[in-house]
C-alpha cells in the first residue's frame, strides 16, 4: 500500500487566552491519498481553516501527529517544515495574493525563482507556460492581475500554486471572492486538474462545491462528523 501523502492521528488544536481555552480541533484522523479529491466543509468557525492551516505546516498541533509523506512533521523544526512546505504544497486561497505590479507570468514564476534552490529560465519557462495552459490562461501571460477579473485571478493563482509540482493542492474557500459563474469556472478547472492526478484538499463553505468531491469530511465544533466517498459525478 502507497504510502498517503497526508496522515493524522489524534490530533489536537487548543488556543489559549489569559481567561479560556478554545479547542478548535479534537481527536481528528484522516488520511489523503495521492490523486484524491477530498473536501472539507461545515459552518464557520468549526475548524475547517485551522485543520487546513496545518495541514500546510503554517500551524503546529496542540497534541497529536501528523505525517506527511511519511516523514513526521510534529517533530522538525520550522526551517525544515517550511522546506517541506515550499517544495511540496500549493496554496490557493479566497484572497489571490497577486503582485499587481508583476505580470502575470512573473507572479506565476515567483515560486521557482524564489526556492532554495532556484529553476533555470528554461526550467521556468517551460512550467509556467504549461500552468497557463492548463488553466486557459496563456493569452494573459502578458497583463497585470489589475486587468484581470476575479475569476481570471484565481485562475493565475491556480496556476501559480502549480508551478513547482507540488504533492498536493490546499484550496481554502477558492470562491468566496468570485460570482457564481466565476465559482463554476473555477471549481471546473480544479476538478480537470484533479482528473489529471492533482492531489486536492478543498475547504468550502458551499454545500453544492463540497459535494464535487470524491471524498467528503464534515466537521462540527473541531470534530469530523462524517465522511462519505461517492461515484464522483461532474458538474458539467
Amino acid at each position: 500500500m502507497t504510502t498517503p501523502i497526508i496522515k493524522m492521528q489524534q490530533l489536537n488544536k487548543v488556543f489559549s487566552t489569559d481567561d479560556m481555552l478554545t479547542h478548535a480541533l479534537l481527536d481528528i484522523d484522516i488520511e489523503i491519498q495521492q490523486g484524491e479529491y477530498i473536501s472539507i466543509s461545515g459552518p464557520s468557525g468549526c475548524g475547517k481553516s485551522t485543520l487546513l492551516s496545518i495541514m500546510g505546516l503554517l500551524d503546529s498541533p496542540t497534541t497529536g501527529r501528523y505525517f506527511f509523506e511519511g516523514v513526521d512533521v510534529t517533530k522538525l523544526s520550522l526551517e525544515q517544515a517550511a522546506a517541506i512546505r515550499n517544495k511540496k504544497i500549493g496554496f490557493i486561497f479566497q484572497q489571490f495574493n497577486l503582485i499587481d505590479e508583476l505580470s502575470v507570468y512573473a507572479n506565476i514564476a515567483l515560486p521557482l525563482r524564489y526556492a532554495k534552490h532556484p529553476a533555470s529560465d528554461k526550467k521556468i519557462k517551460e512550467n509556467v507556460d504549461y500552468c497557463l495552459d492548463l488553466v486557459g490562461m496563456t493569452a494573459k501571460a502578458g497583463h497585470r492581475p489589475t486587468q484581470l477579473s476575479g475569476g481570471q485571478q484565481q485562475c493565475i493563482a491556480i496556476a501559480r500554486a502549480l508551478v513547482a509540482e507540488p504533492s498536493i493542492l490546499l484550496v481554502d474557500e477558492p470562491t468566496g471572492n468570485l460570482d457564481s459563474k466565476s465559482s463554476d469556472q473555477i471549481i471546473a478547472i480544479l476538478e480537470t486538474l484533479n482528473n489529471q492526478g492533482t492531489t486536492l484538499c478543498v475547504v468550502t463553505h458551499d454545500k453544492r462545491y463540497a459535494e464535487m468531491a470524491k471524498r467528503k469530511v464534515y466537521l462540527l465544533d473541531g470534530q469530523i462528523l462524517g465522511q462519505t466517498r461517492l461515484e464522483h459525478q461532474g458538474m458539467f
